[in-house]
């Protein structure tokens, strides 16, 4: 197959699975729901770091290794597992959001003002976590995701010849984790945008617990196809 055709395919692919709801997509919704957008930015450029994990054990057939190696595998599930059970646990203890309190203000009163007017309360924001710790959730949802070990694996083995040249499969890699990066970088600017962002302060503690469902249902799915 032509690089041109090679890509173009891996293009279309990786769309179409970085784009699907997943522990990197809860994540970021979780994240410019709870925070804003600059701590949801740190967030997927972790995520496109893990990506890197995914790309460079494939370049070096660990991956397959790591697919075929019953014990291995089965590890890294466990640790998948617990990791998204904590994040399901952070997703599910959101709560509604109070209803803002109204405080009289004195106003020092001329023709023009009104004395005792009311001004809504801003609502108590949650303590931002360090870009550092941003960076450090998404790294790890996407570098310890099974479902992303079988992708790269699959797409590495089955996508890309064999004969590829090793430049140009390092090419592809660097374009699947700018475009992860772009992908979730354009998703956080479009959640954390004003009105987007009013509508999911007020109901998306409701999006936030179903996601918390979804990753808490990823996790079993994981162990149980284990001891299947």
């Amino acid at each position: 197959m032509p690089a041109l055709e090679q890509f173009l395919l891996i293009a279309m692919v990786h769309f179409f699975a970085v784009a699907s709801p997943g522990p990197d997509f809860a994540l970021i919704l979780k994240q410019s729901i709870r925070y804003n957008r600059r701590i949801a930015i740190y967030t997927s450029f972790g995520i496109a770091t893990g990506i890197i994990v995914h790309v460079t054990y494939s370049l070096v057939g660990i991956g397959v290794l790591i697919a075929s190696d019953e014990r291995l595998f089965t590890a890294l599930k466990y640790i998948a597992a617990s990791y998204f059970c904590y994040i399901a646990w952070h997703c599910l203890r959101a709560k509604k959001p109070e209803p803002a309190a109204t405080t009289p203000v004195q106003i020092s009163a001329n023709e023009n003002t009104i004395a005792n007017e009311t001004v809504d309360k801003p609502d108590t924001a949650p303590s931002l976590p360090s870009a550092k710790k941003a960076f450090l959730n998404g790294f790890l949802i996407n570098a310890l995701n099974v479902k992303a070990t079988l992708f790269f694996v699959s797409l590495f083995s089955v996508v890309i010849a064999p004969e590829t040249l090793l430049s140009i499969k390092i090419a592809y890699g660097a374009y699947l984790v700018a475009a992860t990066a772009a992908w979730f970088c354009f998703l956080s600017c479009m959640l954390t945008q004003e009105r987007v962002r009013f509508v999911l302060q007020r109901k998306g503690y409701i999006l936030d617990r179903v996601m918390g469902v979804i990753l808490l249902l990823l996790a079993i799915q994981l162990v149980l196809s284990d001891l299947n």
